[in-house]
């Protein structure tokens, strides 16, 4: 490695190929205008050249996630040692992500009724919107039914496959992670009570497979700098000016969201919880902030989570370990407060006025629905149409948003996968303060 390698940082790489991206972006759409033949270019360039790139870079992350992730939590709860000590563990960490999640669907919610963003929507800008997404809204309505039972014996079915399926593996090609973590779970936990020669023994063998899912992340960061760019270029050369100008204060008022809670509320948390300095802590996470960006899935994130909170952020492999996979399916603060908002924002549009009773109920619903949400771009979207549809909102209604959501979803990939960084923090603080005592 050269010395001026040395003196560039990777996540510095990786930030500059996404500024570069946004650039390049921005001045192929501004260029193409309304041209029919130059709109068609810049599409194809993006289709063809862009895309593929930053696709072998996020499949190869997704390559090593069902492997490392199954690794990483079953040897964390391994080495705990005493199921007793997994059940303050998980407690802990639990109780963190459900009052992340409700403090973060209810700031979406209260800021939708202090800024109305959807309200005065013009009739014309909306049937056009909904014209012009109907078909995603369909694709992403469609999703969502299936877990609609019409018996309670269907809707508890339902709710088992969704956390114990009878096909584990289909489950996983699915990206629904939430079975494998069960099983990597029950699998560290018996190995708690196997004899200690065999313990070490598979131990050592994830451990060894971690280690090895780490390398091929290696491989796959060396791509970053220029997989960010194709990807972010992408999305901003097709994204169109005037419907960011029709859904300005709507795409404003969540990405403040998104700026309180990470600038605000997770640094209080740091300061208090994890008794870090707030701004070394969030310079530190800057690799993990980059890649939750680009990526847009806090699945994809995952290994780089993992690589800097330990390398980097001085927190234990078996805190990691645990912390990190469980809240890439259970922690999404973002995606609930995102939910919260859209929700709202649909029924301004609408104009349905919804009880206090009933933003109560969005917020639980955001609450739990988050946590059934694919760590993949646009996972959540199925679910919350499923919301809309418990208060009376039309869910063909999130056509309104689809056209900005790629951005916004970036956003709220950073809040969810930074709640965990910063539970892994607590967490790793708590448990220290017990080893010493």
């Amino acid at each position: 490695m050269s010395a001026h390698e040395e003196r560039v940082p990777l996540h510095t790489k990786i930030l500059l190929g996404l500024v570069l991206g946004a650039v390049a972006g921005a001045g192929a759409n501004l260029w193409a205008g309304a041209d029919p033949e130059r709109r068609a270019g810049v599409a194809f360039l993006a289709d063809a050249v862009a895309h593929p790139v930053g696709q072998v870079f996020l499949r190869l992350l997704f390559l090593v996630v069902v492997p490392l992730v199954f690794a990483s939590l079953a040897l964390g709860v391994a080495n705990l040692g005493d199921l007793r000590r997994l059940g303050r563990l998980g407690g802990r960490t639990l109780a963190f992500f459900f009052l992340t999640t409700s403090f973060a669907a209810t700031l979406g919610i209260t800021q939708m009724h202090l800024f109305e963003p959807g309200s005065g929507f013009d009739a014309e800008t909306r049937q056009a919107l909904m014209q012009q997404f109907s078909s995603s809204a369909a694709d992403y309505q469609a999703k969502s039914q299936f877990r609609a039972g019409t018996s309670t014996i269907d809707n508890v079915n339902n709710v088992l496959d969704w956390f114990l399926p009878r096909n584990v593996l289909g489950a996983i090609t699915r990206m629904e992670m939430l079975p494998m973590i069960l099983l990597a779970l029950f699998f560290g936990a018996a190995l708690t009570g196997v004899a200690e020669a065999r313990r070490k023994f598979m131990c050592d063998w994830l451990e060894t497979v971690a280690d090895a899912m780490v390398g091929i992340v290696g491989f796959a960061m060396k791509l970053a700098p220029f997989a960010v760019f194709c990807l972010v270029y992408g999305v901003v050369a097709k994204f169109g000016l005037d419907l960011l100008q029709k859904l300005a204060l709507y795409v404003a008022v969540v990405l403040g969201g998104y700026l309180v809670v990470l600038f605000v509320f997770y640094p209080l948390l740091i300061a208090t919880l994890a008794r870090r300095s707030p701004l070394d802590y969030l310079r530190r996470a800057l690799p993990i902030l980059v890649t939750a960006f680009s990526t847009s899935s806090s699945s994809a994130t995952l290994p780089t989570s993992l690589r800097v909170t330990q390398q980097d952020m001085g927190i234990r492999r078996e805190v990691a370990g645990f912390v990190l996979p469980l809240g890439a399916t259970l922690n999404m603060n973002g995606t609930a407060l995102f939910e919260g908002c859209v929700v709202l924002f649909v029924a301004q549009v609408f104009g349905i006025d919804l009880s206090f009773g009933q933003q109560v109920l969005v917020v639980f619903l955001c609450v739990v629905s988050a946590v059934g949400a694919a760590g993949v771009p646009g996972g959540s979207l199925p679910l919350i149409m499923t919301v809309m549809a418990q208060v009376g909102v039309p869910p063909d209604g999130i056509a309104l948003v689809l056209g900005v959501d790629r951005l916004l979803d970036m956003g709220r990939t950073v809040v969810n996968v930074m709640g965990d960084v910063v539970c892994c923090g607590y967490v790793e603080r708590s448990e220290a303060a017990r080893d010493t005592a």
